[in-house]
């Protein structure tokens, strides 16, 4: 995977996480890396084992220019929708940077609100370092988040489904109820809301 922009101009790479789970922020981080310490093994967060995304997470702290991780709440989410949402925490991610990039590459096809030259990339995080690792700072950091869910609400199995629709976070909303944590705008939620009022 190379970066085929200039190493003069300072490219932070932005990507997301958690637009689809039915619960929690969506997470956004900015990396800025270092051309003089390369990163072996970046890739897309999603290819990656939890346990090489973590050792990538820590090696990424210690060796990018600079590197900024945002959310943008549940409330958020469901006042904005999950896209206005997760562009905010793209923004915000951005604007965190202690080193202001020159240029901003962002995955996907649509960009946040930034003061400076950005372009979208689609799959930019199989394609750009730097989004690459992105998605890694925003996944590991969005995981970590749903552990202390768990840990919160035991009943709920945060740290195995990570608050995505499946079977079991399901039967977990039918038996335990919802918590401040759930997307109300986001189906199957919403129905089973308007099934209760």
């Amino acid at each position: 995977m190379d970066d085929v922009f200039s190493t003069k101009t300072l490219v932070a790479g932005v990507d997301e996480a958690g637009r689809g789970p039915l619960a929690g922020p969506v997470f956004a981080a900015a990396v800025i890396l270092d051309p003089l310490r390369p990163i072996d093994g970046l890739a897309d967060s999603k290819v990656l084992s939890e346990s090489k995304r973590d050792s990538l997470y820590i090696l990424i702290k210690e060796s990018a220019l600079s590197w900024s991780i945002a959310e943008a709440s549940v409330e958020e989410v469901d006042q904005l929708n999950i896209l206005q949402a997760t562009l905010l925490a793209m923004q915000r991610a951005v604007n965190g940077l202690h080193i202001q990039p020159d240029e901003v590459l962002v995955d996907g096809n649509r960009l946040p609100d930034l003061s400076m030259p950005a372009q979208a990339i689609v799959k930019g995080d199989s394609k750009v370092q730097a989004i690459s690792a992105a998605s890694i700072l925003a996944k590991v950091e969005r995981d970590k988040l749903m552990v202390g869910y768990h840990q919160q609400y035991p009943d709920f199995a945060f740290h195995v489904h990570k608050g995505y629709g499946t079977k079991q976070h399901l039967a977990e909303i039918e038996q335990f109820g919802f918590l401040d944590a759930h997307r109300k705008t986001f189906n199957p939620v919403k129905t089973m809301l308007m099934k209760r009022v």
